[in-house]
């Protein structure tokens, strides 16, 4: 296990490191999130996955404690989501890079490594974590996007969190770069953390381990790449997902189940 991920790493029991239950939110009268329930389980990926306006975005806030919750309860690494306890644990990278363009690119891991104290060997190997130690004195406003990309990374890399939740981020990204950047998630994984990441690109579910499925602001499944190919009956998973979307929608109107995470176990979700 490397030196980045060894420090804290631990199960956050076996309901899993985010538990939702009843998570409902509200937006000027109009639903957002819906009656979510679910558990994403510790040191794995998780792909979040649906269409734009589905929600991905709304529930990746809920999960870091940025969003108002207007009912349900969301418990990450054990806790209340939001609790202070957290903010040294849990790592958010947003669609759009949050970097520092006229800082290099040690200068800006270094600043957010010093709101964990952390020290200049932990700023090193969160550079290196995502492959950017031969731009490391370049100032970021003369990066590729996908640099940038990986630079906000970096600055949520180097405190060392236990759930780390990335919105998109492979969007506008070469297929060299796609690739290279889910083979580094891989490697975290590995090493024990939990990783949240939100894509509306189907294909990308084949490199999670596990699949949250959003439409609408509802949950139409939590289940494996796996099982979505044999449920939507296509090895394609863009065309399973479309085929769970049909069957939702012949459930007189009602969301598609998958496995009722906080239970650990497999059921079905009707009404809507």
């Amino acid at each position: 296990m490397s030196h980045l991920a060894a420090e804290g790493i631990q199960a956050a029991g076996t309901g899993g490191a985010v538990v939702a239950r009843g998570l409902n939110v509200v937006r000027g009268k109009v639903p957002v999130l819906s009656s979510l329930d679910f558990a994403i389980p510790a040191g794995q990926i998780t792909g979040l996955l649906g269409p734009s306006g589905s929600g991905k975005t709304t529930l990746m806030r809920a999960i870091v404690g940025v969003q108002l919750v207007s009912s349900g309860t969301v418990d990450v690494l054990s806790l209340a989501a939001g609790s202070p306890a957290l903010r040294h644990q849990v790592g958010y990278v947003t669609q759009s890079p949050s970097v520092y363009p006229d800082l290099t690119v040690e200068a800006n891991v270094r600043y957010f490594g010093a709101m964990h104290r952390k020290r200049k060997t932990d700023v090193d190997e969160a550079i290196a974590a995502v492959g950017l130690e031969q731009q490391a004195r370049r100032k970021t406003a003369d990066l590729s996007g996908g640099q940038l990309s990986r630079v906000s990374l970096a600055c949520a890399l180097v405190a060392r969190p236990r759930l780390l939740v990335l919105d998109e981020p492979t969007v506008g990204l070469d297929p060299v770069l796609r690739a290279d950047l889910w083979s580094r998630f891989r490697s975290m994984a590995e090493d024990g953390i939990t990783l949240l990441i939100s894509s509306h690109v189907m294909e990308e579910a084949s490199h999670c381990q596990s699949l949250l499925l959003l439409r609408e602001g509802r949950l139409l499944a939590q289940l494996t790449p796996e099982e979505l190919s044999r449920r939507g009956h296509s090895n394609d998973l863009e065309k399973a997902f479309l085929t769970i979307i049909r069957e939702s929608e012949n459930n007189d109107g009602g969301s598609l189940g998958g496995r009722d995470a906080a239970a650990g176990a497999a059921t079905d979700r009707s009404g809507r």
